[in-house]
């Protein structure tokens, strides 16, 4: 796992928005094999065969075999923003606010290796010493030329209470 205080140097609350127009880093690659397929599946009820059907996915799938599920795809996003770093270490939290744009340009094979490449759009102040980050996602293939998803992903950060208050 990456060490965000050595991917993100000086990445604080109060300096976020420094970090505008900045690539901020890429996290490790992560397999999407088969059985995450399955289980995202069956958490989502979304059976479709190019997705769970191996032998049928082999006949027919353009792909030549079966492929994840896009928004397992973008699910997967979250969590490598963390391990780059995006919650820095005066946040208590980091929260899911949501997304402004997504697109799902190259299906990932099952087995195939992603990694999610971000860089800072904005950091916004908000009330409550919240900050709204906006950064731009790419979810990178391994050995592809265009990436499985863009998406311009929102993140509320949320400083430490200050016990006075």
């Amino acid at each position: 796992m990456t060490n965000a205080a050595t991917v993100l140097p000086d990445y604080t609350m109060a300096t976020a928005s420094d970090f505008a127009g900045r690539e901020l880093g890429t996290s490790n690659w992560v397999v999407v094999d088969q059985p995450c397929i399955d289980q995202f599946a069956s958490c989502t009820g979304d059976r479709q065969w190019i997705h769970v059907d191996q032998e049928r996915a082999r006949r027919e799938s353009p792909f030549g075999g079966t492929i994840a599920h896009g928004y397992l795809t973008l699910s997967l996003v979250a969590a490598m923003l963390i391990e780059i770093g995006i919650i820095p270490s005066d946040a208590a939290a980091g929260l899911n606010y949501g997304l402004d744009k997504v697109r799902f340009l190259t299906p990932v094979k099952a087995g195939a290796r992603v990694r999610t490449r971000a860089t800072m759009i904005s950091a916004q102040p908000q009330e409550g010493g919240r900050l709204l980050v906006k950064l731009d996602c790419r979810l990178e293939i391994e050995g592809e030329t265009k990436p499985a998803v863009i998406a311009e992903v929102l993140c509320t950060l949320i400083g430490h209470r200050n016990p006075s208050q």
